[in-house]
């Protein structure tokens, strides 16, 4: 956009560096930019009179009045000045405190400068389109925004900070979200966060699994029913619709729902009412919906395994969890707050990776993701011996799980095949974490000198025999054995 109109853009940073970048890129895309320290200069020089500002961005953690504080402020005098807020420290709290107090976009620290000016030139657009600022609107103000919590989601990779700023803007409104996403990933973690920093905060949050409840209870879990609705009913009981009335209510697995029941759910979310199984008492709730599953329902709709309807009604939304594979880097951040989290249950001091241990973990597939990383965290707090969990200490905890999850793989050919090709996975992984050179070569000599050396001790130290196990020829295994051992 050259010239970009010569707008007016305010830039307030408390980090010199970052003023000056931000108002060079800005200044070259043609824009009026001037630089401010605090938000009390900017409120000093908006008392002062004088041109105002077309755009604003400004960071958050700042001396003084801080970024948020300095929003609330500017759209009080200027409700119709677009804002970008800016942070290094990207999650819920922030991102959704933010779009609740009419920011028009969140920055994460550190940003591309081409990507700041792209959005300058948006922002600026939209305020010439559409003056009214919708960002926050149906916030009431009587929710309590939480801070960091045992909830709080974690997450410093690009997916998770773009995740952070969808949650904060659904967060303020009332629509249905399917949230997808592997086993583990915490589904229910996003919904109640969805819920947390809503104006439905102060009402209840109701979490259902439904792979959890038998079929046949399903309806009556959802629903409620009334005293002798069936065998056993002896008393009224209030489905988790009703539970949930002006609230949030999160369904996990709803592609396990059966096809009945799918009926039901499509009607009370178009209509907003249902019956109790066995009423005639029509039940009316306000409820906000929030949907999860790791299946595709793509498929299964096409497979005829559920309501198209019943997807788009849920699908308004969608919001996914990237795999704990697709963000390794957050994973020492995670184990450190896990291992804190079980140290204070413990009542005694939170245990430290070493590096090997956290190449070792970043190194890990992670098939049940963060909730695999929790469960091995707290074992390394009970089990590891010292204050510093190395990797003899994550071999122990993994072995643990395995056993635990394969009581009888002693007696499976195939484990030890498995065991062996994960262990070698992991060791390729950490190298290759560690920028290590020649790892081909590394593998290739330590396979050898294992094989060797087990072929050895099984045949009692006979080279022959040992080659022809092996399936080399004498003069091979000699080769690469050497001068080291002595044989027949």
């Amino acid at each position: 956009m050259p010239g970009a109109e010569g707008a007016r853009v305010w830039v307030v940073d408390d980090d010199r560096a970052v003023r000056f970048v931000l108002a060079t890129a800005l200044r070259d895309a043609g824009y009026t930019v001037t630089g401010f320290e605090t938000a009390a200069d900017v409120l000093a020089t908006l008392d002062r009179g004088g041109p105002r500002p077309q755009l604003l961005f400004t960071d958050v953690r700042m001396p003084g009045q801080d970024g948020l504080a300095l929003l609330d402020a500017l759209k009080r005098r200027l409700p119709s000045l677009p804002v970008v807020v800016m942070s290094a420290h990207t999650d819920v709290a922030s991102t959704a405190g933010a779009f609740r107090g009419g920011a028009q976009e969140f920055l994460s620290k550190p940003f591309d400068l081409d990507d700041a000016v792209a959005l300058a030139a948006r922002a600026l657009g939209d305020a010439r389109g559409d003056a009214a600022r919708t960002a926050g609107a149906d916030a009431d103000g009587t929710a309590d925004p939480a801070g960091a919590s045992d909830d709080a989601l974690v997450g410093d990779a690009p997916a998770m900070q773009q995740l952070f700023r969808a949650i904060g803007r659904l967060a303020q409104a009332p629509l249905s979200v399917l949230v997808t996403g592997e086993t583990g990933t915490g589904k229910e973690l996003v919904a109640r966060a969805l819920h947390r920093e809503s104006p439905r905060a102060r009402a209840p949050f109701v979490a259902l699994n439904t792979a959890a409840i038998p079929s046949e209870l399903l309806e009556s879990e959802l629903f409620g029913h009334e005293a002798g609705a069936f065998t056993g009913a002896q008393r009224r009981h209030v489905g988790r619709f009703e539970q949930a009335h002006g609230g949030t209510l999160f369904l996990d697995e709803i592609g396990d729902m059966p096809l009945a029941l799918q009926t039901r759910l499509l009607r009370v979310l178009a209509e907003g009412e249902f019956f109790r199984v066995g009423g005639r008492e029509l039940i009316r709730v306000d409820v906000r919906v929030i949907a999860a599953t790791h299946q595709d329902l793509e498929a299964k709709v096409r497979e005829g395994g559920f309501r198209a309807d019943l997807l788009h009604r849920l699908d308004v939304v969608r919001l996914r969890l990237p795999s704990l594979r697709e963000r390794r880097g957050d994973i020492p951040r995670l184990a450190e707050r896990f291992l804190q989290r079980a140290a204070a249950r413990f009542q005694a001091p939170a245990k430290r990776l070493s590096r090997e241990a956290l190449a070792r973990l970043q190194a890990h597939d992670w098939p049940g993701n963060v909730r695999e990383l929790e469960n091995l965290c707290w074992r390394l707090a009970a089990l590891a011996p010292g204050d510093v969990v190395d990797g003899e200490d994550l071999r122990e905890a993994w072995g643990v799980a395995d056993a635990a999850a394969r009581p009888d793989a002693a007696d499976a050919a195939g484990g030890h095949e498995a065991r062996w090709e994960s262990g070698l996975r992991d060791w390729a992984m950490a190298r290759l974490a560690a920028q290590a050179e020649g790892i081909h070569a590394e593998a290739r000599e330590r396979l050898d000198r294992v094989l060797l050396e087990a072929a050895l001790e099984h045949t009692g130290q006979h080279r022959g025999e040992a080659a022809a196990r092996l399936g080399l020829g004498r003069n091979t295994l000699t080769r690469k054995l050497g001068a080291r051992r002595p044989g027949p």
